[in-house]
């Protein structure tokens, strides 16, 4: 399925509102290890039935630490976080983002 760039909170809060999961990377778009994470997570996405989501933290700073801030997760880049019903059941970063890792903990 796709991967959709998000650039506001509330974008990412309307689809908390319509979507019971959701998956978003937080990633950087200078970092090597973020272009691993991305390369792992764009193999994932194109599996998936519902889209995923991701920010660039250099463009959307605020949005990501706006994000980190609501749901108590420490900010980390690369990061992964799936949502369900509007809650951050599972986080990762750096090089545990992996196809493996994301398909095991996701359940998809």
């Amino acid at each position: 399925m796709a991967l959709i760039k998000l650039t506001s909170f509330q974008e990412l809060d309307q689809l908390l509102q319509e979507k019971n999961s959701l998956i978003l990377l937080k990633n950087s778009i200078t970092c090597p290890i973020s272009h691993e994470a991305l390369q792992e997570y764009n193999k994932f996405a194109t599996e998936q039935e519902e889209s995923v989501y991701y920010l660039n933290v250099q463009e959307e700073r605020a949005f990501s630490n706006e994000v980190a801030e609501k749901f108590a997760i420490k900010h980390e880049s690369p990061q992964v976080l799936l949502f369900k019903n509007k809650n951050v059941i599972w986080h990762t970063s750096h090089w545990n983002i992996t196809y493996k890792n994301l398909k095991e903990n996701t359940n998809t």
